[in-house]
């Protein structure tokens, strides 16, 4: 059995059913929509997973605290298929505790069907004009790296000072939004909920795949470039087989099914060699723009304590 951990619509059924095929080894799954639940999940059941998928600041907290195994990358060659520019990276420089899975950024979806002003900016989206039409990703921190963009502040700094200065802005913006959904935010833009969205690339791509009414916007201020990876809870249960499941998944035939599904960047090299020239086309996959694309790191403040000043915003909000 292996015990995987991860975010709700993120691991195709072809995949875990593939490697079932292959080992004989059952994948038993649990899902979360925000890395904070993941967290707390992990609190809840010490021990107990095999394998979780952290974004790149909530590996670095995993890291810091014990959290997760050191891999035996013997177990993985296919570590090979990474695209290069995947290593060295600040939250874990050797990948010893953490192998990518997908790549994407965090952008604005506007219907430009209903939607003729042209929205440029994360103040465009909450300019009033869209107020209970519009959809986000239920997702703390990424409400605080919006507002700090917007303040033209670093989105990596969450330290007191900073915090305070989004408080006024964050106070007039989450009224506005009308539904916070973090499994599948899509589909209100799909079926006429909302007109605007602030979203997951990968789930930009599959509304332009499905219309390309659908446009993907990078902020002029800058956004969120994520990664997301597997990662091995300190005393997973059976983690040779995770490292093995780690391993499949590298093969660049079974990551491209991970790219049909659900379409964000996908760091595999090799797998990215087989994609069509229609997947590699899609803007929000793979955008053109990279130099307004910033990592979410933290610098003052952990998660746990920037979650917390949000949910109070929210909860002072709705009372």
């Amino acid at each position: 059995m292996l015990n995987l951990l991860c975010w709700t619509e993120y691991v195709p059924a072809t995949v875990t059913d593939g490697f079932t095929k292959q080992s004989g080894v059952r994948v038993v799954i649990e899902n979360y929509n925000s890395n904070e639940q993941m967290l707390a999940m992990l609190r809840a059941k010490p021990r107990h997973y095999d394998l979780v998928q952290p974004s790149q600041a909530y590996v670095e907290t995993l890291i810091r605290s014990g959290g997760l195994e050191v891999m035996d990358t013997v177990r993985i060659p296919n570590l090979r298929h990474l695209d290069p520019q995947f290593h060295g990276l600040p939250h874990d420089p050797e990948l010893k505790y953490s192998v990518p899975w997908m790549s994407g950024t965090v952008g604005i979806v506007v219907n430009t069907k209903i939607v003729k002003e042209p929205i440029r900016t994360w103040a465009d989206v909450f300019s009033g004009k869209y107020r209970g039409r519009i959809v986000t990703v239920n997702d703390q921190r990424e409400m605080v790296a919006w507002a700090l963009a917007s303040l033209g502040m670093p989105i990596t700094d969450v330290d007191n000072d900073a915090l305070a200065k989004t408080e006024p802005v964050l106070r007039q913006w989450l009224p506005q939004i009308s539904i916070f959904d973090s499994d599948s935010p899509h589909t209100a833009l799909l079926d006429g909920r909302a007109d605007v969205g602030i979203v997951w690339s990968g789930e930009a791509a599959l509304l332009w795949q499905k219309d390309p009414k659908f446009q993907y916007v990078l902020p002029k201020e800058g956004a969120h470039m994520f990664l997301d990876s597997l990662a091995i809870p300190a005393g997973a249960p059976h983690k040779t087989t995770a490292e093995e499941f780690i391993n499949y998944c590298l093969d660049p035939e079974v990551s491209v099914l991970i790219s049909k599904e659900y379409p964000y960047t996908n760091p595999n090299l090799a797998a990215r060699k087989l994609l069509s020239p229609e997947q590699l086309g899609n803007p929000a996959s793979y955008p053109q723009v990279t130099e307004r694309l910033m990592p979410l790191r933290n610098v003052g403040n952990d998660t746990k304590a920037v979650d917390q000043f949000v949910r109070r915003i929210r909860d002072e909000l709705r009372h």
